[in-house]
């Protein structure tokens, strides 16, 4: 059984650290904020962005060696938001892309089916309490206190899925929010893509969609990216952008909402080569979550099981899911990115509804083929919420009692510069210092309160190093470089502070490869 970190955080002190120091705001926050959507503050942009350029250049500027020892190719795309409905029809959103949703006649809430479950008593006495699927322990246990007539534990009660209770028994079941047994409706499908109208009517004719996915982009511009660049099979298309579903119960903070950023590459190659590219793209993305930080012990990967299978993978290698161990998941784990073998299914169906020939030909062989497709696909705003909780470290020790430990490259704020006082001669030395960094780095000159305090604010937001401008700077153009999670100190010329971060802010695997090198 997978067994939690020794420290894992409670999800609350994360959401409030986050709200305190700037990082994640609830959307419209002073009117009670809306369900399902979030604002990123100061520190979280710069988080964000951070993962974004690192996958961004990891995938497009400098993608990986591929299995023949040369970089592969891959190319960027930005494409709309909103494209042709017929679009999503062939891609099968449209008339698959939906959840089970029940309806609780009381409350008027509504959840997915497949994400509760029933306590069944075992001695057939006592009421049948439904509960959420990320229901913490504590709050399940409170439950039984309150409703499960003397029951003390969860062992004297037989866990179900809802959606294997017989609807005859519906009668019995009490909603997780509900104070009468019997409110809640049989399982009905309910599309998750918001809809909104092109033009000036709202009709029909004129309804379009917000995408739930930026993968339908790429296919739709596969024939475009070919004609007008030099890439040839196999080769990748990356795109990061914003998606929507209408997530009927967002929960867990930012890991899952309404509106969200997804990081995706469709990977284009010979059918009889997916499996390679497959092993390989599994083994790659691995890579990248730990050259930023993801501690091994929180990653693993998964097969899906056969019921699991998206539409377009059943009759392939099938999908893996990168998964991190979320304090909400703890000793669980969640989804962080997925590997997914697509088949020829996208270019295929966009082929047969739009009328355009999207099959490839190979100008060496002349081989015509229509290419299958791998999938690395990442949530940014998931990753952003990884990178948060890998972050979050509890240390009594210091004044606020907690500290983050970003790996530097994704660090909002890569340096502080602190003159020990407000003295004149420490001040313009801090000053200038700060003036050349910012041209390379994200750094703030933090001037007002102790430096203990300073050191402390820094700590919480995740600083990796401060560097303190004192008497001893105005003699021998030395500064002091205190590191965040150790608080070793020492001494460094004033001129190497540059290149110290420098070094300091490549990913780890980057790091390896140069050590490796020379």
């Amino acid at each position: 059984m997978n067994q939690p970190a020794a420290t894992t955080p409670a999800m609350k002190d994360i959401v409030a650290l986050c709200k305190r120091r700037g990082f994640i705001f609830a959307a419209s926050d002073i009117y009670g904020g809306l369900n399902g959507f979030w604002d990123y503050g100061p520190l979280g942009v710069e988080l964000k962005n951070n993962l974004r350029d690192l996958w961004w250049k990891s995938m497009v500027t400098c993608p990986p060696i591929g299995p023949d020892g040369a970089p592969v190719e891959i190319v960027g795309l930005d494409s709309s938001i909103i494209q042709n409905p017929k679009a999503w029809e062939a891609s099968g959103h449209v008339g698959g892309f939906s959840d089970p949703m029940v309806d609780d006649k009381e409350t008027k809430l509504r959840y997915r089916a497949d994400h509760l479950y029933v306590l069944v008593p075992k001695d057939g006495k006592g009421k049948w309490l439904a509960l959420h699927q990320d229901a913490e322990a504590e709050d399940v246990a409170k439950r039984i206190k309150k409703e499960g007539g003397g029951k003390s534990s969860s062992d004297q009660y037989e866990k179900k899925q809802f959606t294997s209770i017989d609807k005859s028994d519906y009668a019995n079941i009490l909603g997780p929010d509900a104070k009468t047994p019997g409110t809640l409706t049989e399982p009905k499908q309910f599309n998750l893509m918001f809809h909104t109208f092109v033009g000036a009517t709202a009709g029909d004719e004129n309804k379009a969609y917000l995408r739930p996915e930026t993968a339908q982009g790429i296919f739709l511009n596969f024939k475009n990216v070919l004609d007008s660049s030099r890439v040839r099979v196999p080769f990748g298309i990356a795109q990061i952008g914003k998606a929507f579903r209408n997530e009927v119960t967002p929960r867990n903070f930012i890991f899952r909402s309404r509106e969200f950023e997804q990081m995706e590459m469709e990977w284009f190659c010979h059918p009889k080569e997916a499996k390679m590219w497959r092993d390989f793209w599994f083994t790659e993305r691995q890579k990248f979550w730990r050259s930023i930080g993801l501690s091994s012990e929180n990653i693993q990967m998964r097969d899906h099981d056969k019921d699991e299978l998206s539409h377009y993978a059943k009759e392939g290698y099938g999908t893996a899911d990168i998964e991190y161990r979320f304090p909400f998941t703890a000793p669980g784990y969640g989804e962080l990115e997925g590997i997914a073998h697509r088949c020829d299914f996208d270019l295929t169906q966009h082929q047969k509804v739009s009328g355009t020939k999207l099959e490839y030909m190979d100008p060496v062989t002349s081989e015509k083929f229509m290419p299958h497709v791998i999938e690395p696909a990442a949530g940014l705003s998931r990753g952003v919420l990884a990178l948060i909780c890998e972050a979050y470290t509890i240390d009594a020790s210091r004044p606020s009692g907690v500290y983050l430990n970003f790996h530097p490259s994704v660090a909002p704020i890569k340096a502080a510069i602190l003159p020990l006082t407000a003295k004149e001669d420490h001040v313009p030395i801090a000053t200038k210092l700060y003036l050349e960094l910012r041209e390379e780095f994200t750094v703030e000159l933090d001037v007002k309160q102790n430096i203990g305090k300073r050191y402390a604010r820094q700590d919480e937001i995740g600083t990796p190093y401060c560097f303190t401008i004192d008497n001893d700077t105005i003699t021998d153009k030395t500064v002091t470089v205190r590191d965040r999670n150790s608080m070793a100190q020492e001494r460094i010329h004033i001129d190497k502070v540059a290149e110290y971060l420098r070094e300091k802010m490549k990913p780890s695997s980057q790091k390896a490869k140069l050590k490796a090198v020379g």
